[in-house]
């Protein structure tokens, strides 16, 4: 990879990453794992984004990426630990600890999404990121109207848990 695309990649990673920590939070419960699963889905990024086309925004892109990483990763029982070059730039990459302790709202909110299924999970914080159910469909390869009523669900579901 060029060390042009390498610097649009990191660019394009750190304006985003709250992202990832979002995926990160509704699929861990505890830092150790989050921090696991934020190098994971950042390898994983990196190494398809040589097959990024632009057709869709990066971040819808990196959303799909992340949660497919996501999914995948913990539905395994075991797992084969895979080493790849870590190239300059992305080494200048900066982690930023997401912090939401301070917010005990988001953090009941964050445990109600974790105990959400799969797809349940991936409507809620797709929704959260102010997508439209167009976005929403297109990043999970849904139709528009089934996005709609899973969203729905899902909201019903969410409400339940947070006021029982």
């Amino acid at each position: 990879m060029n060390q042009e695309l390498e610097k649009q990649f990191v660019k394009e990673l750190e304006s985003n990453q709250n992202l990832i920590h979002k995926i990160c939070r509704s699929y861990t419960n505890s830092d150790a794992s989050h921090k696991d699963l934020f190098q994971e889905i950042t390898i994983q990024l990196w190494r398809a984004y040589p097959k990024f086309r632009g057709e869709s925004k990066f971040s819808t892109w990196m959303y799909r990426v992340a949660f497919n990483t996501a999914i995948s990763l913990y539905r395994k029982t075991t797992r084969k630990v895979e080493t790849t070059q870590i190239y300059d730039n992305l080494k200048e990459l900066e982690y930023h600890d997401y912090d939401d302790s301070q917010d005990k709202q988001l953090q009941l909110l964050y445990d109600a999404i974790y105990s959400l299924n799969d797809i349940e999970k991936a409507l809620a914080l797709l929704y959260l990121e102010n997508k439209n159910y167009k976005e929403i469909a297109t990043t999970l390869g849904i139709s528009e109207v089934n996005a709609r009523v899973k969203m729905n669900r899902t909201k019903t579901k969410l409400k339940n848990i947070l006021n029982p």
